[in-house]
């Protein structure tokens, strides 16, 4: 829910206090500044001897003083709290995407995501600053406001009472009523104009070849000028508001005039207690204009934490594997992980699915049909079929970031009794588009294993073919770009080889590594992919929709509907296949 996203963008008690208190000093300082200037005025108006004004003179320069000391002691730990507390927003919100990454993510687009996560949660500093304190330091500013005239006319304190009253009321209708649809538009705007223009950004160069450059322009300028209409109508509104403030400050002085004027002829109040009381209005208004301010901010808030909310829920939603509530024992991989380049290979744990249905989250309907499937050690297993057949999900099962119903066993071992992690630690899943950092191709191995020397990974690069092409680079230190720009589709699957065999898991599932690339590099990919496989003894489940040699596989199983089906294949002989340096 986005009330405890919001409860987790407020700071403790202890750390906001201090922001309070100051801010509250800071406002009090600038009414009893104009009550003080107020009253030296009218009162020097009178000439009395000068002794009789060294108390309001020291006091004008005391609450001058004061007031800006206050403001900039509240500004100081006011947002020293808000930056605290933005950053365990931040944690938690980092910690619920790793909840429900990948497969919860659904049909986010990662644009609006990547706004959310940025923009949006920054806006939530927004609630301690500009709506939490504002309310609090207004609210306790008009009380002692309100004492303070009531000590020197009661009738005047019950005018400015009920213009705060009203202040309060009518500021806060008139803003939530201007705002509430301003606000969540806003937000809404502001998250396709960033979509729009990371998808221009990443694309540019199809964008380029196809001549529609100008098309993708043309969207981003209409998405731009409909998020700065939605922005000058919240202006407007903040405006409106805080003219209907000012006319209710000046309402408020007229009222107090006709109302203490009596006392004033009959000598019950003093001109200068009158000037006092009369200008007092004035002042208070000006912190309480805050108010309708805190509310637009509130609604700010508001549509942010929906947003972010809608992206990463609190809650994972159903069908995605929760690793924080699937309990399990988590002791690494369920049978001893090989080391890379070493002559003996430990036996790599069998896959067995008994029954296995799954649901994609979100889909309608299972993806995964009562599936029976037994991977032995060293198979090297394709899985075929149409798109839509279940083929992604069936590789998000075995990797453990979907749920299923039936049994599945790694090793022998029930996945149920296990952590994801153990799992995870054991099944390596190789996506359709490996995700590359901008970085070295160094540092894109090392997360895989960062205590491997520079030795290690050159000899990975070669296992999967790329030796000669990162030599030609510039060696381990040759850039891949953002999200692997500045290699091929071909080599950004090899470097995921690469960081899988270095990281040494038991068994490989590869979910259509061939997507994007054209059907020669495809069949050289998974060939040199399954050629390595079979002389490192590792087991392998390929989902591919390319053709892939007979000689190289050990068994092969089509999925349509969501059920498997054996397909026959030819007996295993020695290929004596070359890996490529070129796809």
């Amino acid at each position: 829910m986005t009330r405890s996203l919001l409860r987790t963008a407020q700071p403790a008690g202890r750390r906001a206090a201090p922001g309070i208190v100051f801010g509250s000093l800071s406002a009090l300082s600038a009414v009893a500044l104009l009550a003080a200037s107020a009253y030296l005025i009218t009162r020097a108006a009178e000439q009395p001897p000068i002794l009789y004004l060294s108390l309001a003179v020291v006091g004008v320069r005391a609450f001058a003083l004061t007031r800006a000391v206050f403001r900039y002691l509240e500004r100081l730990s006011s947002h020293d709290a808000a930056f605290r507390q933005l950053a365990v927003v931040r944690t938690e919100l980092y910690r619920r995407l790793i909840r429900v990454a990948p497969a919860g993510l659904g049909r986010t687009d990662r644009g609006d995501l990547l706004a959310r996560v940025v923009g949006d949660v920054d806006a939530l500093q927004d609630l301690p600053l500009r709506v939490v304190q504002p309310l609090v330091v207004s609210g306790l500013t008009s009380v002692v406001a309100v004492v303070g005239v009531a000590l020197v006319s009661p009738a005047a304190a019950v005018v400015l009472a009920g213009a705060l009253v009203v202040a309060f009321v009518v500021g806060c209708v008139a803003a939530d009523r201007l705002a509430r649809r301003s606000e969540r538009t806003l937000a809404d705007r502001r998250g396709a104009l960033s979509a729009a223009v990371v998808d221009l950004v990443q694309n540019l160069d199809v964008l380029v070849a196809f001549e529609a450059v100008d098309r993708q322009l043309g969207r981003v300028a209409r998405l731009d000028d409909d998020l700065r209409r939605a922005s000058s109508r919240r202006a407007l509104t903040a405006g409106v508001v805080a003219a209907v403030l000012s006319a209710l400050s000046g309402a408020a002085v007229l009222a107090t005039i006709p109302v203490v004027a009596p006392d004033v002829a009959s000598g019950g109040l003093t001109g200068p207690a009158f000037a006092l009381v009369a200008l007092v209005p004035l002042a208070v208004f000006e912190v309480v204009g805050a108010v309708p301010t805190a509310v637009l901010a509130w609604r700010r808030v508001r549509a942010s934490g929906d947003r972010v909310e809608s992206a990463v829920p609190v809650e994972v939603p159903a069908g995605v594997v929760d690793d924080e509530a699937a309990g399990g024992v988590d002791a690494g991989p369920v049978a001893p992980a090989r080391s890379v380049g070493s002559a003996v290979s430990a036996p790599a744990p069998a896959l067995r699915l008994s029954g296995v249905s799954a649901t994609w989250p979100g889909a309608a309907g299972p993806a995964l049909r009562g599936v029976d499937l037994d991977v032995a050690v060293g198979d090297r297993v394709v899985v075929e079929g149409p798109s839509g057949a279940g083929k992604t999900t069936l590789a998000s099962v075995l990797a453990r970031f979907v749920e299923h119903t039936g049994r599945y066993e790694v090793g022998g071992v029930d996945t149920a009794t296990l952590a994801p992690a153990a799992v995870r630690a054991t099944v390596g899943l190789i996506e359709q588009t490996p995700y590359l950092f901008d970085e070295s191709l160094r540092q894109n191995l090392l997360f895989a294993r960062d205590t491997a020397t520079d030795d290690d990974l050159l000899a990975v690069l070669d296992r999967v073919g790329l030796g000669r092409w990162a030599a030609e680079r510039g060696g381990l230190d040759a850039p891949v770009g953002e999200r692997g720009v500045l290699v091929s589709g071909g080599q950004a699957q090899r470097i995921s080889l690469a960081r899988a065999l270095l990281r040494g898991f038991p068994v490989l599932v590869l979910d259509e590594p061939t997507a994007g690339l054209d059907p020669e590099t495809a069949r050289r990919l998974v060939r040199d992919v399954l050629t390595t496989a079979r002389d490192d003894g590792s087991t392998v489940v390929v989902i591919s929709h390319v053709e892939v040699p007979a000689e190289l596989v050990t068994r092969r199983v089509r999925i349509e509907a969501g059920r498997l089906s054996e397909v026959e294949v030819e007996p295993d002989v020695e290929s004596g296949v070359a890996l490529g340096d070129d796809a």
